[in-house]
């Protein structure tokens, strides 16, 4: 005996593969399935292009942003005690601990000028970051012999035109000095130093418009700043980025803002989550309309197998049974659509990564191609959205088969 569940799919089945159906009815279903797998496919690859791009944009912060930063929780700059460099270079997890004062600062570069900011690092900086390979020219040197190197972002090399390695040409670094001074000269009221440039990085244009990393002793020198610091970053041992951030700040107290990776990006993962999310809702959208089909077809096929419901009703299905026909008549075409859709949707992401089959169209891009990451919470939520989207659409021509007698089918 069928049970009171598998006979409506038994049913619902028999009605999707039936040859006996009117072509127009059976062109309507496949219309549907396709657009429902299409809809599907866009929207597996658009989340799956979101989730590489904020997966781009972290590994190139990670390369000039520490895995853990601490800086003062009011004010600039904060004292270095040798106590606290000690709690925290000793700290269990942390494998690399770099002292750093950051402020802007006024350059001149020949006959060039701008405003930069100016990041003075402790000799450690290179062995904790991953700098090697972002330099486009000359080296990654902060200090030849006792002399202090400059490494400056690509942006700033256009708007200077400097030249790495150039002995002819140092960067003169200009910094107001704290302490008023009676001279009607302005050149007395700044501080200046020069030093060469060694080499130039590209990362991305946050940090290549704007950024010169140098020895911090030249920043101390300059900036007046002494045993004061701006920050402290950190680097840790694998996987443990999160358990030193919570025990640093535990042991540090409120005087110390410890932020780890994510937190020192907020805003940006914030931006990317936003757009995902309402580009889900897009989709989501265009699947609802295109479930408009399922609506039609499913109306036709209630008409069309109006005996066929007598029948059952005189067979002795209840009215419970007939509405889950439908229902799930409506479920086996979107659910077929969703899964050729997310089929060819893993097949172009899978496609994309290996070959890249969408170029970004960018002859000077981080990356050639849009890069994707597949996650399974994507795949899930676009199945939720389709079963959902689908039972809304069923719900009604389902409702007007269970509601009709076993002579007569009103619509």
């Amino acid at each position: 005996m069928i049970s009171f569940l598998r006979f409506p799919l038994l049913v619902a089945r028999k009605y999707f593969w039936s040859r006996s159906k009117k072509n127009f009815i059976n062109i309507i279903s496949v219309i549907s399935m396709f657009v429902v797998g299409i809809a599907t496919m866009a929207l597996v690859v658009i989340l799956s292009i979101f989730n590489g791009l904020e997966g781009l944009l972290k590994s190139l912060y990670g390369s000039f942003d520490p895995e853990i930063k601490i800086e003062a929780a009011a004010g600039k700059s904060f004292v270095a005690t040798d106590s606290l460099l000690d709690l925290i270079r000793n700290h269990e997890g942390v494998e690399h601990m770099v002292k750093v004062i950051e402020d802007n600062a006024y350059v001149r570069y020949d006959k060039a000028e701008m405003v930069v900011v100016l990041k003075g690092v402790s000799r450690n900086y290179l062995r904790a970051n991953h700098l090697e390979d972002k330099i486009t020219e000359g080296r990654l040197q902060l200090w030849n012999g006792n002399i202090p190197m400059a490494i400056i972002g690509q942006g700033v090399q256009f708007n200077l035109a400097a030249v790495p390695e150039n002995d002819f040409y140092s960067l003169q670094v200009f910094y107001p000095r704290k302490v008023r001074s009676r001279s009607l000269n302005p050149n007395d009221a700044l501080k200046h130093k020069s030093l060469h440039v060694s080499g130039v990085f590209a990362i991305e244009r946050q940090f290549d418009e704007k950024y010169i990393i140098v020895p911090i002793e030249f920043c101390e020198d300059l900036m007046n700043y002494k045993n004061r610091l701006t920050s402290l970053e950190i680097t840790t041992g694998p996987g443990q980025e999160d358990q030193v951030k919570e025990s640093l700040q535990e042991k540090l107290g409120d005087q110390f803002r410890v932020m780890g990776s994510n937190q020192q990006h907020a805003v940006m993962l914030r931006t990317v989550k936003i757009e995902k999310f309402f580009v889900f809702l897009v989709f989501a959208f265009i699947i609802g309309v295109s479930s408009i089909n399922i609506f039609f077809a499913l109306s036709m096929l209630v008409i069309d197998k109006k005996r066929d419901i007598s029948m059952l009703f005189a067979m002795g299905a209840n009215r419970s049974q007939i509405r889950k026909i439908f229902l799930l008549e409506g479920m086996i075409i979107s659910l077929a659509g969703a899964l050729l859709g997310l089929g060819l949707g893993y097949l172009f992401c899978l496609l994309q990564q290996k070959i890249g089959l969408l170029s970004m169209g960018l002859q000077t891009g981080v990356v050639n191609f849009y890069p994707v990451k597949m996650e399974g919470i994507d795949f899930i939520s676009t199945c939720i959205t389709i079963i959902a989207v689908t039972l809304l659409a069923s719900w009604r021509p389902s409702a007007l088969a269970a509601r009709s007698d076993q002579e007569t089918l009103i619509l």
